[in-house]
């Protein structure tokens, strides 16, 4: 099987640059080392653009793509998936600057897309990795969503599992499915960004769950994105969310899918015992987003970027 299709992979970063050393270096570890790593800076105004300056010259498979502002995740991954996609890359592997690919993680993706098509005949929208915490418990905001039949391929020879959509924490998506589905949104700034896009995609086809390609996820706390969980701190991060899954909800699923996402955000909140200021505010981002549509940017389909 041929594995050397053109890779690249897309990591966004904003002043985290001891956890974004260790993703270069894991990068840089790989069986499979992509081609081409863009790193989308966010504008940091730490020392990550001089440090990734010399990363580039000192390796130039290494791309340092600073932006001029901070556009959130959503917006560095458009970026990046653009910029890779100009480029004409195959496959483009998307994830955070606070997560830890194991030697083979990616190499085991690409086998995997590859392997199921050869098999299958069917074509993965995606390949997505399995996120442990720092614990090697599993990391509870990137588990992946089944579809119905998620375990219809399964067998010891083919360990693939079905999937309708993931974060951006370690996931290849073919060009194809750029090219027939568009970028990522990148008005959305923050959250739902990586389910919104990967359910866009997967309407061509599931993407594949590849247990075996194992990525650690640094981050705090080991919590999914439960709305029991809202508080002052958190707040400015669920306003994003419910914004933007409301959008979503409106576009695919129209006014009941909004109303089936609010019913539960507001059990969640309160079994929380959310504040009702805090409450407030989450619905009224929900209601923003039931007007909130921003354009999805697709290739040019005569020039191919």
């Amino acid at each position: 099987m041929n594995i050397r299709s053109s890779l690249a992979a897309v990591i966004v970063t904003y002043n985290r640059l001891d956890k974004l050393k260790r993703v270069i270096a894991a990068l840089q570890a790989q069986t499979c080392l992509p081609e081409r790593v863009f790193v989308i800076d966010n504008a940091s105004t730490d020392e990550t653009g001089s440090w990734l300056t010399q990363l580039q010259q000192d390796d130039p498979r290494f791309q340092h793509v600073r932006l001029p502002e901070n556009i959130g995740g959503a917006g560095g991954f458009y970026e990046g998936a653009r910029v890779a996609y100009e480029e004409g890359y195959d496959y483009i592997w998307f994830s955070d600057d606070d997560a830890y690919p194991d030697p083979n993680a990616i190499e085991l993706l690409l086998t995997g897309i590859k392997d199921f098509e050869a098999r299958f005949t069917w074509r993965p929208s995606f390949a997505c990795s399995a996120v442990k915490w720092t614990n090697g418990d599993l990391c509870e905001m990137n588990t992946p969503s089944t579809v119905w039949d998620w375990p219809r391929f399964y067998s010891p020879e083919t360990p693939y599992f079905l999937v309708g959509s993931c974060s951006f924490v370690s996931v290849l998506v073919p060009r194809w499915a750029i090219q027939k589905h568009g970028f990522p949104i990148k008005e959305y700034f923050i959250w739902y960004d990586d389910a919104e896009y990967t359910q866009r995609i997967a309407k061509s086809y599931p993407g594949i769950y590849c247990p075996n390609s194992v990525v650690v996820h640094d981050v705090p706390e080991n919590k999914g994105v439960n709305y029991s969980l809202v508080n002052q701190a958190n707040i400015w991060k669920f306003r994003y969310g419910a914004r933007n899954e409301a959008s979503f909800r409106r576009r695919e699923q129209g006014w009941a899918g909004v109303a089936v996402f609010a019913r539960g955000v507001r059990r969640q909140m309160r079994q929380g015992n959310v504040e009702k200021s805090l409450r407030r505010e989450v619905y009224k981002a929900i209601w923003r987003g039931c007007s909130f549509n921003p354009q999805i940017i697709r290739p040019d389909p005569d020039t191919g970027v």
